[in-house]
């Protein structure tokens, strides 16, 4: 899924595996997907009364990981997949959020409006990530927080085992579960051609986000990222 069709593409993909998608998520990363989840809330740094934007939100596990930490808070849920969002807002305390489908090309919000924005498994499936960190720069105020979580290209002694496991396990385990290897294909296949950990530090940097710093987990296949709004 690359070039400027990419975008209908995911969209597609993802309305279709909407409604076993938070399952498939646990059994592929063995249960470490709320770990991280957790920790990308502790570096956004919520308080009362904050706007925050959870993007690329899917069914929303971020974002009512924020509402379950912060009752006052302003919470956002956007997504390109419809199919996710109608997840999401079956989910307890789903009216408490705001779901929002939207592009992260094109954010419809305006200029400044949040306190922070948070996102998991977007840059991976944009097809221009400059123009996507300068989007979620324009709508974050001044000294706002950004929370990246993606997935990075396996490296060091376990790649071999992790890219067995990403090529040949992920799209059998996405067959039997989802119904849809094909996007579990697209998945494995995103994260082994994604950035490194330090270019996607770089990108950031690049769009004028501040205190860039990030952290990985399994084994060095996940990471994230965060900074704020210089």
């Amino acid at each position: 899924m690359n070039g400027p069709g990419k975008g209908a593409q995911v969209q597609s993909m993802f309305d279709r595996i909407a409604p076993r998608y938070d399952l498939m998520n646990k059994l592929m990363t063995f249960g470490q997907d709320q770990r991280w989840r957790r920790f990308v809330v502790d570096k956004a740094a919520v308080e009362a009364g904050n706007a925050f934007l959870d993007l690329a939100s899917g069914t929303g596990d971020i974002a009512f990981e924020i509402r379950r930490r912060n009752l006052e808070a302003e919470i956002t849920a956007g997504d390109f997949s419809q199919g996710m969002l109608e997840m999401g807002k079956t989910r307890p305390q789903g009216e408490t959020l705001s779901w929002v489908q939207c592009d992260a090309m094109s954010l419809p919000f305006a200029e400044e409006h949040f306190d922070g924005v948070t996102f998991g498994y977007l840059l991976r499936n944009v097809e221009n990530i400059p123009k996507a960190l300068q989007e979620v720069r324009r709508v974050l105020k001044p000294g706002g927080r950004v929370v990246c979580l993606d997935t990075t290209p396996p490296r060091g002694f376990f790649k071999p085992f992790i890219n067995a496991y990403l090529k040949l396990a992920l799209p059998i385990l996405g067959k039997l579960i989802a119904g849809d290897a094909s996007a579990y294909s697209y998945l494995s296949q995103s994260t082994l051609t994604f950035e490194t950990p330090q270019d996607l530090q770089a990108a950031f940097e690049e769009a004028g986000f501040t205190r860039v710093k990030y952290r990985t987990f399994m084994m060095g296949s996940i990471a994230v990222h965060w900074g704020e709004k210089g």
